[in-house]
């Protein structure tokens, strides 16, 4: 007789399909399609500009012995000096908070919006104050695409706040903050990044709206379980972004140093230096789910519901044991899981079915999540 692991103890196949899928997004070097409102095609053609670049130096440099000997003193000394940089920010709360850019006014406003009645004359001015939540609401709103109430005339462009707030409505808003809020969040502006952030928000996009979808089946507010699913990645691209920028700061130094010395041997030994994303991938699997509580607590929410659920995920509960809210996004992670693995090849018949038994899937549920677009929030 089988023995059932529904909701008991996770199972060791689990833990390694997480780090699967944590491979794939950070490491893998499948390009993902852009989704809407992603990283331009400047950046998108400078990455691969600078893939051919370091694939040519490599291919060079793979037949010179000297050279190559050159290169992986020099490479792994550049490694080394970012990885430990990256190491003594991610020990630091405060460093990382910095470099991320994360303030308590961002969460104070997703905990307003959680409120059963929230109160608009408080929200309107923690908005005003964040300049690029505002642009990107204003962007919206005065968006020919745009299917929220706004004058007939389109020479007319809405740009004061209150009138924006009130043409998108309260329960649009309750969406498009947490999405605004972990889009500005992910990093961005990375040639060497460009493809892992797309995946990643990807990943977050189909985790939310199958976190929405499971709140509605199951007659929950969709407020708590869908910004925790948006925040689940939080950590993981705050690692990542603040990883990036250490990495193009001493990439960037070294580069200027080994040309104005002349040094082609150094120059082409740092210019081949790929970002070390398999070092990373290490500190996200070990921290990134981490980061996503602990960083509120810092800045002073630990009361607040979307803390709790970020910490209970983190922790290593029985699936049965998490409250109702937990649940939803352990759940709607694990379904983006699998459909994630599943187009790139990465998930056998077998280890879908040690997924959807663990986290107790019901086939109406099952039914529910498959509908949805994932492409596309969809929004009143």
């Amino acid at each position: 007789m089988a023995v059932s692991i529904a909701g008991g103890v996770r199972p060791g196949k689990l833990i390694e399909l997480e780090k699967r899928l944590y491979q794939h997004l950070i490491v893998g070097k499948h390009k993902a399609a852009a989704m809407d409102d992603v990283a331009n095609q400047k950046l998108e053609d400078d990455a691969n500009k600078l893939e051919i670049e370091r694939l040519a130096i490599q291919a060079r440099l793979e037949k010179q012995a000297k050279a190559q000997a050159v290169f992986e003193a020099v490479s792994k000394q550049l490694i080394d000096t970012v990885s430990n940089d990256i190491e003594h920010q991610l020990a630091s709360p405060d460093l990382l908070l910095k470099s991320t850019g994360l303030q308590e006014n961002h969460i104070l406003l997703l905990d307003l919006l959680l409120d059963k009645d929230p109160d608009i004359s408080r929200i309107r001015p923690i908005i005003s104050n964040i300049s690029w939540l505002k642009h990107d609401l204003v962007t919206l709103i005065n968006s020919p695409a745009s299917r929220h109430r706004r004058p007939k005339s389109s020479d007319v462009q809405v740009t004061d706040i209150k009138l924006v707030l009130n043409y998108i409505g309260l329960e649009n808003l309750r969406l498009l903050i947490p999405y605004f809020c972990l889009r500005n969040w992910l990093p961005s502006g990375h040639t060497n990044l460009v493809w892992t952030s797309r995946k990643l928000w990807r990943y977050s996009m189909i985790t939310a709206i199958a976190a929405q979808a499971l709140a509605v089946l199951h007659n929950r507010p969709l407020g708590v379980s869908y910004t925790c699913a948006l925040l689940y990645q939080m950590g993981t691209s705050f690692i990542l972004g603040s990883s990036a920028k250490i990495y193009e700061k001493h990439w960037g130094n070294w580069l200027r140093e080994s040309s104005h010395s002349r040094d082609k041997e150094v120059y082409d030994a740092v210019m081949a230096t790929e970002f070390p994303a398999e070092q990373v991938l290490k500190h996200v699997i070990s921290s990134g789910h981490n980061l996503n509580w602990q960083l509120l607590s810092h800045l002073g929410f630990d009361d607040s519901s979307i803390t709790q659920v970020l910490k209970e995920l983190d922790h290593d509960y029985h699936y049965n044991e998490l409250s109702i809210d937990a649940s939803i996004v352990a759940k709607a992670s694990c379904f983006a899981k699998i459909l994630l693995l599943e187009e790139h090849q990465l998930l056998e018949p077998q280890e879908r079915r040690v997924m959807l038994d663990y986290y107790e899937f019901s086939q109406q549920e099952i039914i529910r999540l498959k509908a949805q677009n994932y492409r596309k929030l969809d929004l009143a």
